[in-house]
């Protein structure tokens, strides 16, 4: 790991905002320092909430899954891209017919939301693109037709990840994907994106927290999401290097677009002062195997 980007930072903050892929766990486990670092902060009372770009689970299964990693978390600090396309389309298009181009977890949110769901072109309001495993050119054709043919739908996107990052370096391709297919044959573009680094993701996840969102800091490993939401609104950002981004992308970086801290691992967004009264140190770590 190259430590000429590394900056870490020399005091606590009013709450931490999270992603979890590649920044929390990868995979099915817990990255280096994930787990005292979380539990320091709650042992302190400083709010931690958890956010992700992934539609294919609800806020339900992330809790299960940091449950089962030895973060237990209440389902309602965590909310993900299922949580804010619903709230946005509650909000704006209360009566809009959706076709969701979508997984299980936000096809069953939107229903019990209230929302109809249909596949008939002719009534489609709006086209949700999302992250898709089963996406297929039946699903293409009806967007098609919904937003070219009857001119009646429009387009929507739940993240715009290019991919899904997987263990080892391999990954999958994620919503931008879909977005742009449907973009390319309806001559048209999405009008809103959901996700990260939009700052809807922001405000839900500090809801009713009375804090200064300019003393709260965005903690995750994209650049063009978690960093650059933080950015857009004026809160405080640390990139971790354990997940997409990599000290190369961070050297390229102008100085308006640098995060404010870089972290090679993530306990150390806790300040040094934290390690030395705690007896800290990188190989006492109970969870690095």
């Amino acid at each position: 790991m190259s430590h000429d980007v590394i900056v870490n930072p020399t005091e606590l903050h009013d709450a931490y905002v999270f992603d979890m892929d590649g920044t929390i766990y990868l995979g099915d486990h817990l990255l280096p320092g994930a787990a005292r670092m979380i539990n320091e902060l709650r042992r302190r009372d400083i709010p931690v909430r958890f956010l992700s770009n992934n539609p294919t689970k609800d806020p339900e299964q992330y809790a299960v899954k940091l449950a089962k990693l030895g973060l237990p978390t209440d389902v309602a600090d965590i909310a993900n891209t299922v949580v804010t396309t619903t709230r946005w389309l509650k909000a704006n298009h209360p009566e809009a017919v959706l076709f969701p181009i979508a997984e299980k977890p936000l096809c069953n949110a939107l229903r019990e939301a209230g929302f109809t769901l249909s596949e008939n072109p002719e009534e489609i309001d709006i086209v949700i693109a999302s992250y898709d495993r089963s996406f297929d050119y039946r699903k293409l054709q009806i967007a098609f037709d919904a937003i070219w043919f009857h001119k009646r739908a429009f387009l929507i996107q739940t993240n715009p990840d290019r991919f899904c990052p997987f263990p080892g370096g391999r990954g999958e391709p994620d919503c931008a994907a879909i977005t742009a297919a449907i973009e390319a044959c309806t001559n048209t573009t999405c009008q809103v994106s959901l996700g990260k680094p939009s700052p809807v993701m922001l405000t839900e996840s500090l809801a009713g927290l009375d804090v200064e969102v300019t003393n709260c800091v965005m903690v995750g490993d994209r650049l063009q999401t978690d960093i650059q939401m933080a950015l857009d609104t004026d809160m405080r950002s640390a990139l971790v290097l354990t997940g997409e981004a990599t000290a190369e992308d961070v050297r390229a970086l102008s100085t308006e677009h640098l995060p404010t801290y870089v972290l090679d691992r993530i306990d150390r967004l806790l300040p040094q002062s934290v390690w030395d009264e705690l007896g800290w140190t990188e190989q006492n770590d109970p969870d690095t195997h």
